[in-house]
């Protein structure tokens, strides 16, 4: 059964970069990763202007959205949606600006969904930050340097991680509700399979993201190959920091 790229646009004709030549491929991914790299240092620069500027609104933020559960749900529910329109943005056959237009909400939305988890971190455990980011680094480059020295084809973990995604989500809901139904149950070690099971369905998506951009995006697709490795890395940084903060509890 042959391959259907969810990145195709039925109104172009394909160039993959798996057939480009040699100096587009590398023009491609080099385009990618820089992307990817200029993505992640707005983020740092948005969290440094939020903390450094706005610390008493990141500290009523941080205190209103972790104050009720619905609170933190509607957030998520949010950001799923902004995620949705960005990706949406950053695939479409439409303009260049547009595409960075998507790039360019996701990183803002993710800075604002990791403002208070990074506030958490900063105030209660000193040092967590940094080592959740090396740690993250260092994972995703290994995973990085695995598929492009393999060169394997990744593409048929699309289903899978669609489904573990489903799946993260029941968890992730359980999670939050059921302490209000059991409260005599101690969830601790839900919560940390749970982390662990993310910080695994993270590194599938570095994966077949990485993957694909080796066989399965055009060569003008490097904004949406950026976003997709982009939203991978944060999830992973997301659940590595949680790791962390678990463990020095």
């Amino acid at each position: 059964m042959s391959y259907s790229n969810p990145y195709q646009s039925p109104t172009s004709a394909p160039q993959f970069a798996i057939d480009a030549d040699l100096t587009d491929r590398l023009g491609f991914i080099r385009n990618t990763y820089f992307h990817l790299t200029m993505a992640i240092l707005a983020l740092i620069g948005l969290e440094f202007a939020a903390f450094s500027l706005f610390s008493e609104q990141l500290e009523s933020f941080a205190k209103f959205v972790l104050g009720g559960q619905y609170i933190w749900l509607g957030l998520l529910v949010g950001f799923m949606v902004v995620s949705w329109v960005a990706d949406r943005w950053a695939l479409s056959g439409g303009s260049l600006g547009l595409q960075y237009l998507g790039l360019s909400l996701y990183v803002v939305a993710q800075a604002v969904i990791l403002a208070p988890l990074l506030y958490i971190a900063s105030t209660f455990f000193p040092g967590a930050i940094q080592t959740a980011a090396v740690a993250t680094g260092i994972v995703f480059i290994a995973l990085t340097a695995f598929v492009f020295l393999t060169r394997t084809d990744f593409s048929f973990l699309r289903n899978v991680l669609f489904v573990a995604g489903l799946a993260a989500i029941c968890g992730l809901l359980c999670l939050m509700f059921l302490p209000s139904f059991m409260p005599g149950v101690d969830f601790s070690i839900m919560h940390l399979a749970f982390t662990i099971g993310m910080i695994a369905l993270a590194s599938g998506y570095i994966l077949y993201h990485t993957s694909n951009v080796l066989h399965h995006y055009r060569t003008d697709q490097y904004v949406a190959a950026s976003l997709a490795l982009f939203s991978s890395v944060a999830l992973l940084f997301w659940y590595i920091l949680r790791l962390v903060m678990a463990a020095r509890e």
